[in-house]
This record gives C-alpha cells, sequence and structure tokens, in this order.
C-alpha cells in the first residue's frame, strides 16, 4: 500500500466531508457478500477492532453537525484502510470499526496484513486526517486497536437476503477487551496473531502485563494465561 497516496486521498475525502458534505460509498458491501456465501460456516479469522479516543469529550466541544461528520468520515476512512489491506468491514459500531482477514488458506499473510493495516490506520489519522482537522481548529483524533485471531462462525438472523449477519467468536470478545486496554495511537496484539507475523513486524512489539483484575482471558492453544503484546512507541 503506498502511503503517501493513501494519506492524500484521506485528506482530499476528509476536506470534502467538512466542506461540502463529501458522500462515501458502501465500503460493507464486500463483506456482506463474502459472509453470505459461508452462512454457518466456521473460519480462523483475524479480528481487528479499532476505536476513536476521546469522542465523549468532542461532543461537549464541537457541533452535533460537526461531530457526526468527523466521526462518520473516521469510519470510512479506517473502513477504507481494512479493505485496501486485504481486509473486510463487519460493522460501525458507535465511534468504533470492526473488521476482518480471513486466515483460513494463509494465517500468515493475513497476521502481516492484518498489523500493516494496524499501522496505516495510526498514520492515516495523524498525517492524513489531523493536520485537516487543524485547519479548522478542530481537535486531533487518535485511536487503540486491538487484533485477535480465532475460529469464528458466520452467523445469519432470519432467513432472507436482507437478514443481519455477523461473526461469532471467542476471539471477537477478546479483540474488543484488548482494545480497552491499548494506550491511545496503539495497538495490542494476542499472541496468536504474535507468532504469525513475518519476524520484522514481530520486532516491532514487546509484551506487555496487566493485572489478573484487568485481564484474565486464557489462551485456547497453550490453556495459559493469553499473552499480548503491544507495538513499541
Amino acid at each position: 500500500v503506498d502511503s503517501e497516496t493513501m494519506i492524500l486521498e484521506t485528506q482530499k475525502r476528509i476536506w470534502g466531508a467538512l466542506k461540502q458534505g463529501y458522500e462515501y460509498s458502501g465500503i460493507t458491501d464486500e463483506s456482506e457478500k463474502f459472509l453470505r456465501k459461508h452462512v454457518f460456516s466456521k473460519f480462523d479469522i483475524i479480528v481487528l477492532y479499532v476505536d476513536l479516543v476521546g469522542s465523549t469529550t468532542m461532543t461537549l466541544e464541537l457541533p452535533e453537525d460537526k461531530l457526526a461528520i468527523i466521526i462518520s468520515s473516521f469510519a470510512q476512512e479506517m473502513a477504507s484502510v481494512i479493505t485496501l489491506h486485504g481486509g473486510y468491514v463487519l460493522k460501525f459500531v458507535g465511534d468504533a470499526v470492526i473488521g476482518y482477514f480471513v486466515a483460513t488458506e494463509n494465517p500468515l499473510l493475513a497476521a502481516d496484513n492484518a498489523v500493516s493495516c494496524a499501522k496505516s490506520m495510526l498514520t492515516v489519522i495523524q498525517k492524513g486526517i489531523n493536520p485537516i482537522l487543524n485547519q479548522y481548529d478542530y481537535p486531533d483524533l487518535s485511536a487503540k486497536i486491538g487484533i485477535d485471531e480465532g475460529e469464528n462462525i458466520i452467523v445469519q438472523y432470519g432467513h432472507d437476503e436482507k437478514s443481519p449477519l455477523d461473526i461469532l467468536s471467542y476471539c471477537m470478545s477478546v479483540s474488543a477487551k484488548m482494545t480497552s486496554l491499548t494506550k491511545s495511537n496503539n495497538i495490542t496484539i494476542g499472541d496468536d496473531v504474535y507468532v504469525r507475523l513475518h519476524p520484522e513486524l514481530r520486532q516491532k512489539f514487546v509484551r506487555v502485563n496487566y493485572s489478573a483484575r484487568e485481564w484474565n482471558y486464557v489462551s485456547k492453544r497453550t490453556g495459559e494465561l493469553y499473552k499480548l503484546y503491544t507495538l513499541k512507541q
């Protein structure tokens, strides 16, 4: 992925959204096609959970219409980065975006793509979105990202083509929890992702420990406390 082009395209869209109400295309469409094709199937999937930091504070500082544009644009830009790295966008949840990378055929590549995607997200926020927001005296955005891997089942709530779809798994809960523990502008990955990373990417992460009260998830692979790693800063 060409970072410079990605940043420039982000800036154009953010500027357009703030100036003219730029409308994004349906980024989740490809995900829905994939999910409907594999309803009730099990897949090894890497889940990426990206959460906007400080949105509650922004609600007190910004007009409602501008707040809606900023949060919506943030979510759509994160979704765009996911698709550029070969992933799918599962859904938007408030000010968070959940993406996934299918790891059944090539788990090593999926792990590298997911982590590279997360790093690109932080770059897009810091070098693409924030410089445009600064021109309007809006506060900088930041995010925290959690990534985990595991077997997931695709479910459909209903029997027709418009029935809601979702992914159910243990790692979905794990990735959400690790995201909540992650520091602003950083990435936390689970051990099942860490062991699949290319050595060059793996060296960018360091083991992080939490108290039993903060973190008590157990690894299904080892039966021990699940290890977490965070991006070195």
